[in-house]
């Protein structure tokens, strides 16, 4: 019998794109966005406060969740789930696609790149990539959150028409997604729907890149530990379980490093027309001048609170999708291949006999 080899054992003609990621991250990027939402409003809402106000009159995270609960009521906190959910759909589908498919690449035709490196920078693609949607969506959403209510976002403007008003200067109240988008854009144009581009760019990189690592790291620990502690036992670990643990601690430890660079994006963003910050240098220093350490490390408590569930919750539902319809996925084309096989079989002995 002559051995015959397969494409996928030949680099050049290998396939590389593991569609299915691309779904199960946007699927997983969404379900934590739309569950950890109002924590995400709460720091929106902390980090913004020196632009509509004193920033020595800054509100702590209690007594955040408390006015925008008396404002605001229940929808407070969920106001710009729209589009933190749509900009959630496409990193997410992005951020997992690319990187597990880069994953696959670098093992195919680089086995001497793979390790964190190679994790780092394949987050990082995957998280660029998807911020050519996630960027629009995130301004839209922030100014959603720092809005609230119509009546609370009206008295705003009146408290302080010198800092935020209607007109020129601030924008109006905003009914929904493609109604901020298209105001927006009649507005500023596209700089404003991509407000803050480079320093979300400056914080998500990085952070894209440290998650996964972490996360690649944490699971290369938790391996060795299963056997050196475990091997003699007939012990099999929940995929999702392993997911929701050490996702939690990636995105956990992640957001507390890159947070100086979030308190910035964040400024950027919500500031409008009423232009504070020239740009990203200038916000750099003028929070350090005026708010010292802890204006940089402001929200640095709710973004973590929001980043280990939220990080926790998309891991385990990539991890759990993973395990139960890849495994289902492969099954269905080994029996296709099986049946193909089968046909050309009886198809030569017919044609023999």
């Amino acid at each position: 019998m002559v051995a015959t080899s397969s494409p996928s054992d030949d680099p050049s003609k290998a396939h590389f794109f593991v569609w299915r990621e691309f779904v199960w991250g946007a699927s997983a990027g969404a379900f934590g966005e739309g569950m950890m939402h109002p924590i995400d409003t709460v720091k929106t809402r902390i980090q913004s406060q020196a632009i509509f106000g004193a920033s020595q009159n800054q509100k702590s995270i209690l007594q955040m969740v408390r006015t925008v609960w008396v404002t605001n009521g229940l929808t407070g906190f969920y106001r710009g789930v729209t589009p933190g959910i749509t900009g959630s759909l496409a990193t997410g589908a992005t951020y997992f696609g690319i990187i597990e498919s880069s994953k696959k690449w670098v093992e195919k035709s680089h086995p001497s790149l793979s390790g964190h490196w190679a994790h780092f920078i394949a987050g990082a693609l995957g998280d660029t990539l998807g911020s050519f949607i996630y960027v629009p969506c995130e301004v839209i959403k922030q100014r959603m959150q720092v809005q609230g209510t119509r009546k609370y976002w009206t008295s705003v403007a009146l408290k302080d028409g010198s800092c935020v008003k209607q007109g020129p200067h601030m924008y109006g109240y905003y009914s929904g997604m493609f109604q901020a988008g298209f105001s927006i854009w009649k507005e500023q144009g596209l700089k404003g729907l991509y407000a803050g581009y480079w320093s979300t760019l400056v914080r998500d990189v990085p952070f894209a890149g440290l998650m996964v690592t972490f996360y690649e790291a944490l699971k290369s620990m938790t391996e060795y530990g299963k056997q050196k502690w475990f091997n003699n036992f007939n012990y099999h670990s929940n995929g999702s379980i392993e997911g929701l643990l050490l996702g939690g601690l990636a995105g956990g430890l992640s957001a507390y490093v890159t947070t100086p660079l979030d308190v910035i994006k964040t400024r950027l963003q919500v500031q409008g027309t009423a232009l504070r910050y020239s740009g990203w240098l200038d916000a750099v220093q003028k929070i350090w001048m005026t708010e010292g350490v802890r204006g940089v490390f402001r929200g640095s408590i709710p973004r973590i609170t929001w980043y280990i569930p939220a990080s926790a919750l998309t891991f385990m539902v990539i991890e759990f999708l993973r395990e139960h319809f890849n495994e289902a996925l492969d099954n269905d084309k080994l029996q296709d291949v099986a049946s193909l096989s089968m046909d050309k079989t009886s198809s030569s002995l017919q044609e023999v006999s």
